[in-house]
């Protein structure tokens, strides 16, 4: 039980700092290398450590993937971040255009590729009028782990939340679709707060916040068929999600499958969107769960949190709960944790909990989520970097507001 434990702190320890401490082991590499630990020490039969990783779940998200990396491929990210470039507005209101088309799009398309596929084209676009990244860097990353709350669809970590909770679409999005929404104002109005008078870069005229598209960022190639097939696809998956009782997995994965099968864009260029890093992350984290957990020590700790008053299976204290834990392990690693041990009660109320707490508390801090380190990452290699000081600045007062805003619409509906 000893050596089960220290592997199981150690890999969540990683977790926390992002690597694990005095070697090159990143997050991924430390999940996998928890699991490997686990079954060569003996703590879990390979087929128990098969049986712990949840298909249904790896095969929604890898469908929805696939299904976001079609958007991608076909031009769709830089025809809506030039279309951005051609609004003339005040920063002020393309930072509220900003939030509002990152919330939308992460609820619809998981939230990771939309950030992936978007950031670039935002810093491009900041740059070239002359305009301080930084607060729409924020803008964007919040709410895309805002928006992506709302919907099972929106993130991994709801897909995982949904799959464990045998939530139907209808059922999530409707206890957690609204406070997702209310929580992109809340975004908006401290970022505006903020960065008032800091909107333009040192030596910027204003004048090139009005610049024409061209310059702003060169016409990309746009495949509007491909544009359209994605479109119609996912209308019907969000269609069938919500109007038939098919095995959500076998939904996303034939609608993956459907794009794919392409005569324009070859496959392979589809499949560079789908994070494999994440599938070994969650498998290995999988692994490293199951054998935790068949020491029987989670059990007894969460039965003491209850007698002490805690009790997981209340929303607000899992949205609080699931929150704090997002922000020392990361969002996917905290649902992962967590769901073994808070069945029962509402399950739609539990899975709104959770999936708000997890992504609206996880912009805290950078590595609260896999968005936030992709838009810092990202930004930094194209010459926008933003701070951890800075992010948690903002990010602070983004939180409280937004959990306090999913907090009073849980006791609403409980």
């Amino acid at each position: 039980m000893t050596l089960t434990v220290a592997i199981f702190l150690a890999t969540y320890v990683a977790m926390a700092l992002g690597r694990l401490p005095g070697f090159r082991v990143d997050r991924t590499g430390a999940a996998l290398l928890g699991a490997i630990a686990m079954l060569v020490f003996g703590k879990i039969d390979v087929d128990a450590a098969w049986a712990s990783v949840s298909f249904p779940t790896m095969a929604l998200l890898f469908g929805l993937m696939i299904v976001s990396g079609a958007f991608s491929v076909s031009g769709f990210y830089g025809w809506l971040a030039a279309r951005g470039a051609a609004l003339e507005l005040a920063p002020a209101k393309l930072l509220a255009v900003m939030i509002v088309t990152s919330g939308v799009l992460s609820s619809i398309l998981t939230n990771d590729v939309v950030v992936v596929a978007m950031v670039p084209l935002l810093v491009q676009l900041c740059l070239a009028r002359g305009l301080n990244t930084t607060p729409f860097l924020l803008g964007f990353a919040f709410a895309a782990n805002a928006g992506a709350a709302g919907t099972i669809i929106g993130s991994p970590q709801n897909m995982i939340i949904a799959q464990g909770l045998d939530l139907s679409f209808v059922g999530l999005m409707r206890a957690a679709l609204p406070p997702s929404l209310l929580s992109l104002v809340a975004i908006w109005g401290v970022l505006v707060m903020l960065y008032r008078g800091r909107w333009m870069l040192d030596g910027a005229a204003p004048a090139s916040a009005t610049a024409q598209p061209s310059q702003v960022l060169p016409e990309l190639p746009l495949d509007r068929v491909e544009i359209a097939k994605a479109a119609i696809v996912t209308a019907l998956v969000v269609a069938a999600f919500c109007l038939t009782a098919w095995p959500r997995e076998l939904i996303a994965l034939a609608a993956g499958a459907v794009l794919l099968l392409n005569r324009r864009i070859a496959s392979a260029d589809v499949m560079k969107h789908v994070d494999g890093d994440l599938f070994i992350l969650l498998g290995g984290l999988f692994v490293v769960n199951a054998a935790f957990a068949s020491t029987g020590i989670p059990q007894r700790m969460i039965a003491d949190l209850t007698q002490w008053g805690l009790d997981l299976r209340h929303p607000v204290t899992l949205l609080v709960g699931s929150g704090v834990v997002s922000d020392i392990v990361g969002n996917n690693p905290a649902v992962l944790l967590l769901m073994p041990y808070i069945q029962g009660g509402n399950p739609e109320q539990t899975g709104a909990a959770m999936a708000l707490g997890t992504a609206l508390a996880s912009n805290v801090v950078v590595f609260g989520s896999l968005a936030g380190i992709i838009v810092v990452e990202q930004a930094a290699k194209r010459g926008a970097p933003v701070s951890l000081a800075e992010f948690s600045r903002a990010g602070v007062p983004v939180s409280l507001i937004s959990m306090l805003i999913a907090a009073g619409w849980l006791l609403l509906l409980a």
